[in-house]
């Protein structure tokens, strides 16, 4: 699911959507592109046709940033990988893999992808600008996007973790070392000085030149993408720390008090367990101790507030044959990975057929903040 954004639809499962940072910069390219671009390149044309083919041009940049995320989405969903969703945002857009590559050619293949893409659609636009009327609308469409998309590729090859060309440096690092850890920790400091070098180059362009409009796009660029280095290899080390762990440890153990039967009322549900308890989400057991689902907050508040006495908790939970279930030794970043593949906030933990307990979303991102705040 794709928060804060306003959802296109569907490709091959994957959902699409716009942040809404997005419509700062598409406002921004066609002001630039018809204001200027066109505008001083081409005075010859009707008034009308330099925002016309600004804003188709700005329409077909993005459906091009989109491609280029397709083209890594593709090749992961090949290799075994789940994508979850692609958002298009203030730099540009980001395809959310549910999981790390497990294997450094899976990595380059899916980093090359993308730039991949871009170097064919500039190659394509390259030819349609050759093949369009010398100065038309088309000619100045096709040759923008043509450069356009031959700089996105060659930016995101830059050899900086977690861009394009960082990640294929972390596949070789991490085939040629064996151990993805260190291969991350050296792409993201490469990120990092790239990083570096374009806020440098943002100050430059101001001292140099005064070009405060350019260095403050500079600058950003180099601030999201050092942060984005940074927090990269810490998710990475967290989950590398979170795999010396098993669900076993972390379980809620099943009892009166976190166990609620099939005809309990979701009135009751809410004052008797919810709010008495604080946990947000209880087994569904029966009498003879048959596991029958799950119940929690977010099945209550799909149910209005008026039928909440009169409706019992079988017709509220998700039945058992959809839960997630793992058994006490699963390791934590294995279940993090279920809980985001699946889009579920909680697991049961079950051991030869039998229920042990739960493990509640809730319950593992504090098990991460207790960490961090211990420093191990």
């Amino acid at each position: 699911m794709i928060r804060n954004a306003l959802r296109l639809g569907r490709i091959w499962g994957i959902e699409i959507g716009i942040d809404w940072s997005w419509f700062i910069v598409f406002a921004l390219i066609t002001w630039t592109l018809s204001a200027h671009v066109f505008y001083f390149e081409n005075p010859h044309w009707p008034p009308g046709a330099y925002w016309l083919t600004g804003v188709l041009t700005s329409l077909l940049f993005f459906a091009s940033v989109l491609a280029h995320e397709l083209g890594h989405s593709f090749v992961a969903l090949r290799t075994g990988l789940p994508v979850r969703s692609i958002t298009l945002f203030l730099f540009g857009g980001v395809a959310q893999i549910a999981r790390e590559p497990s294997r450094p050619s899976q990595e380059f293949w899916i980093a090359v992808a993308g730039p991949a893409v871009s170097v064919a659609l500039g190659l394509l636009f390259g030819l349609l600008a050759l093949s369009a009327p010398a100065r038309s609308p088309l000619e100045a469409l096709a040759g923008w996007l043509s450069r356009i998309n031959f700089l996105l590729a060659l930016f995101n090859l830059l050899p900086g973790f977690p861009m394009d060309g960082g990640r294929v440096l972390r596949a070789v690092l991490w085939g040629t070392t064996g151990d993805l850890l260190k291969a991350t920790r050296i792409a993201s400091w490469a990120g990092r000085g790239i990083a570096y070098l374009i806020m440098l180059a943002g100050v430059l362009l101001v001292v140099l030149l005064g070009d405060w409009l350019s260095a403050l796009w500079f600058l950003l660029i180099g601030l999201f993408l050092e942060n984005a280095a940074a927090s990269s290899y810490e998710q990475l080390a967290l989950r590398e720390a979170l795999r010396r762990h098993r669900a076993g440890e972390l379980l809620r153990p099943v009892d009166d008090r976190v166990a609620v039967p099939p005809d309990l009322s979701l009135e009751e549900l809410v004052h008797g367990y919810i709010l008495r308890t604080g946990q947000r989400c209880f087994p569904v057991i029966d009498a003879s101790g048959r596991l029958l689902g799950i119940v929690g907050l977010h099945h209550v508040k799909g149910i209005p507030r008026e039928v909440w006495a009169s409706t019992p908790v079988a017709e509220a939970m998700t039945p058992v044959e959809r839960v997630v279930k793992v058994g006490p030794d699963e390791p934590l970043d294995a279940l993090m990975e279920r809980m985001s593949v699946d889009g579920v906030n909680q697991v049961l933990v079950v051991e030869d057929g039998r229920l042990l307990g739960l493990v509640s979303r809730d319950r593992l991102i504090e098990f991460m903040k207790t960490r961090a705040e211990l420093g191990i």
